[in-house]
Order: structure tokens, then C-alpha cells, then sequence
């Protein structure tokens, strides 16, 4: 019974965290890039997952956590992944309008729902789907606004959802299968995503805002906004992949879309932005949709607990050390762009 408080303790620390660190980091890009000029999303995202490293690199130095090995080509690829589909992200909000980039993110619900039933044969109730279209209504009526489609916008809308539904699936699933702590996961990850972001970025950046990254005048108010938007993405990151190991990627999910909604209630009362009554309408639906998907979830769960104790043994038992991204695999909030509406924010 102890063990049970405090692993629910543990998913509602984790989710409150998650939640408090996007809504800030959300306001904190805002006014770097909005109100200081300072666009550059991608190449910002790789310097939030340098020091997401470098904080847990000396968080390992002082035994706060153990570092646990993992095949190295699993976590390479993942990595790897990772960064691909926080560059398609940025390029999908680059090169569509705010409408389409919307329906980018409320498609991403029900694709992993799809994969996961498709490859992992996880079932899921009428209930929870029922309360999972609620949740995406309300999301739609409050946020999207136009829908223009284009070619090139519409294909990498598409590389960004399959990445990044695959990306959440297999954090979830490698800390499950390896038994691994969301910790360990994301130090050893961290590197390579900064890397391929770090490259790749400033390039990114330049082909969407026609600016040079390494040319932009630093003054120190945006030194000051960049270090603390970083020093706030380490707790966007490592609250990610606590949410996806203790949870769902589709939870994680269903949570993105209640920081959207508590993003675009902290635009009007804290930014000004315009808010109309659709937009409250549309908040409203989202949060039956969210209560609706968290009281199915925890009915289903309690009806299921007597079962858990034998799959959970027989899972462990199956546990192995075996590669889980081999070369024909592949996968922040990551904390993402809340809304496009409140700036084009970054990645992380």
C-alpha cells in the first residue's frame, strides 16, 4: 500500500512539474523571441539540451542518481531521433499556418493511439477514446484558427508526427523494458540529441527567419533570457521523460494539450493576447475531455490492478539487454511549442 501512495505521489509530482516548467518556459521564450528579437528556436533548443547534460553530469558527479549502461546504439539512434523530430517540429511551424500547425499537434493523440494498438496490441477502451475526441474538440475550438494547406508544409507535418509519436513510444518503452529510470535515459541521450540539434540548428534557423544565429547581437537582458530559458528546460526535459516512463506517451499527450490551454489563459491575463469566447468555449470542452480521460484511466487501472503483479513479474523476467532500436527502428515538451499564437517558441 505504501509502495502504491508513492508511486502515485511520484506521477502527480511529476505531472505538476511538468506542467509549472513548459507554462514558464512558454512565457520565457515568448519574450526572448517576441519581445527581443531572438528567433532562433532550433539552435536554442540544442543549448537547452547542452545544459540539461552538463546539470545532470554533475548531479552524477555528487551520486544523486547511478548511471545505468545502456547498448549504445540504442541510444544513439534514439538520441538521434529525438533531435529529427524536434527539427521537423520547428520546420512544420516554419512553413504552415497556425491552423494547420495546430491540427499537427492534435493529430499526434490519435496516431499513437494507433501505433500503440498496431504494435504494441494495446487496447483501448470506447471510454477513453470517447474522452480523448472531447479533449481534441475542445483543443481545435480554442486554438486553431485557419487551416491553408501546402505540399511541403503537409509532408513535414507528417515526418514531425510519426517521429514524434515514435519518440514518446520508445522512451516509454525503453525505460519499461530496460528498467531505467527516466533520469538515466534522458543523461545518456541528452548528448547526441544536442548534437544533431547543434549542427543542424543554426542551418535550420537561417532557412526559416533569414537571420544568422552567430551574427545576432547579444545583449545582456537576451544573455540573461537564454540562460534562463535554458536553466527552466532542464526541468521541462527531465520532467518529459518522467511523465512518459510513469505514465503514457498518450497521457503525456493529453497533458501538452492542458498546458495549451493554460498557456492561452496566461497569454490574456498575464500578456494581453486576444481571447474570445471561443476560446473559452474550446478551454472548457479541453478540460471535460482531460477530467473525462483521467477518471476512465483510473477506473480502468483499479479494475486491471489484481492481474498487474503477474504481467508486471512475467515482463521483468523477459527483460534483456538486447538492442531495442536496431537499424530499421527509430524514434520535448520533449516540451514543444505550446501555441503558436503566443510566438513561434522553441523546442525542448
Amino acid at each position: 500500500m505504501g509502495e502504491k501512495t508513492s508511486f502515485q505521489l511520484g506521477v502527480v509530482g511529476a505531472l505538476f512539474l511538468s506542467v509549472a516548467s513548459s507554462v514558464s518556459i512558454v512565457i520565457c521564450n515568448k519574450a526572448l523571441m517576441s519581445n527581443l528579437g531572438f528567433p532562433f528556436a532550433t539552435t536554442l533548443t540544442s543549448w537547452h539540451l547542452i545544459v540539461t547534460f552538463v546539470t545532470l553530469h554533475v548531479a552524477l558527479k555528487f551520486n544523486l542518481f547511478e548511471n545505468k549502461p545502456i547498448d549504445m546504439k540504442t541510444v544513439i539512434l534514439f538520441g538521434i531521433l529525438n533531435g529529427i523530430s524536434i527539427g521537423f517540429l520547428n520546420l512544420s511551424l516554419g512553413f504552415n499556418s497556425i491552423g494547420f500547425y495546430q491540427m499537427t499537434k492534435l493529430a499526434i493523440i490519435p496516431f499513437t493511439v494507433l501505433l500503440e494498438t498496431i504494435f504494441l496490441k494495446k487496447q483501448f477502451s470506447r471510454n477513453v477514446k470517447f474522452s480523448l475526441l472531447i479533449l481534441l474538440l475542445g483543443v481545435g475550438i480554442a486554438s486553431i484558427t485557419d487551416l491553408q494547406l501546402n505540399f511541403v508544409g503537409t509532408i513535414l507535418s507528417l515526418l514531425a508526427i510519426i517521429t514524434t509519436c515514435v519518440g514518446q513510444i520508445l522512451t516509454n518503452t525503453i525505460q519499461k523494458r530496460l528498467n531505467i529510470s527516466s533520469t538515466q535515459l534522458l543523461y545518456q541521450s541528452a548528448p547526441f540529441q544536442a548534437g544533431i540539434l547543434f549542427v543542424t540548428g543554426p542551418l535550420v534557423d537561417q532557412f526559416l527567419t533569414n537571420k544568422n544565429v552567430f551574427a545576432h547581437k547579444y545583449s545582456n537582458v537576451v544573455l540573461g533570457f537564454i540562460l534562463l530559458s535554458c536553466l527552466i528546460a532542464v526541468s521541462v526535459n527531465f520532467s518529459t521523460f518522467l511523465v512518459i516512463g510513469k505514465t503514457s506517451p498518450v497521457t503525456y499527450q493529453v497533458l501538452g494539450h492542458l498546458k495549451t490551454c493554460l498557456v492561452l489563459g496566461f497569454g490574456y491575463t498575464l500578456l494581453h493576447d486576444p481571447f474570445t469566447l471561443r476560446n473559452i468555449v474550446g478551454i472548457l470542452v479541453a478540460i471535460v475531455g482531460m477530467g473525462l480521460y483521467s477518471y476512465f484511466c483510473t477506473h480502468e487501472t483499479k479494475k486491471k490492478q489484481p492481474g498487474d503483479h503477474s504481467s508486471i513479474s512475467q515482463g521483468k523476467e523477459k527483460d534483456t539487454s538486447t538492442p531495442l532500436l536496431g537499424g530499421k527502428d527509430g524514434y520535448q515538451d520533449k516540451e514543444n511549442h505550446e501555441s503558436k499564437k503566443l510566438s513561434k517558441d522553441s523546442l525542448v
